[in-house]
């Protein structure tokens, strides 16, 4: 009879082991793109798109290339392997998820913040 709870115990301990790892694996801070460049790891980085430089969408390899500028006005090239998302165009903000690799921003995942339909304008809000 032990040596079941022994068992037991052991195989709950590396089940929750295992489960600290995973989540441990896959928490990813936010970064500026400097400290983002140097650091070597894995980071978030939010900014806004900027329309002004070259964007492109590559259908036949599947890559998106397009730039985004960070709250302090650094500005980097992204390059992304899979599909631009649909709202990119409308997008207030743009979080890349990645690692700098050879002078650019290599992006695993975008993720895009657009207006809410719900926020009004300032010409909408009642004044009293």
């Amino acid at each position: 009879m032990n040596n079941r709870y022994l068992i037991g115990g052991v195989v709950i301990l590396l089940f929750v082991a295992i489960a600290i790892y995973s989540f441990n694996d896959k928490k990813v801070g936010y970064s500026d793109i400097e400290t983002a460049s140097t650091s070597g790891e894995t980071v978030q980085v939010s900014g806004i798109w900027l329309k002004e430089m070259q964007t492109e969408y590559n259908s036949i390899d599947n890559i998106f290339t397009f730039h985004i500028k960070d709250d302090n006005g650094t500005e980097t090239k992204v390059i992304y392997e899979g599909a631009k998302p649909n709202n990119f165009e409308l997008a207030d903000k743009i979080v890349v998820k990645g690692k700098f690799q050879e002078g650019h921003f290599q992006a695993s995942q975008i993720l895009t913040k657009c207006p809410s339909k719900y926020e009004g304008k300032e010409e909408d809000v009642y004044k009293s």
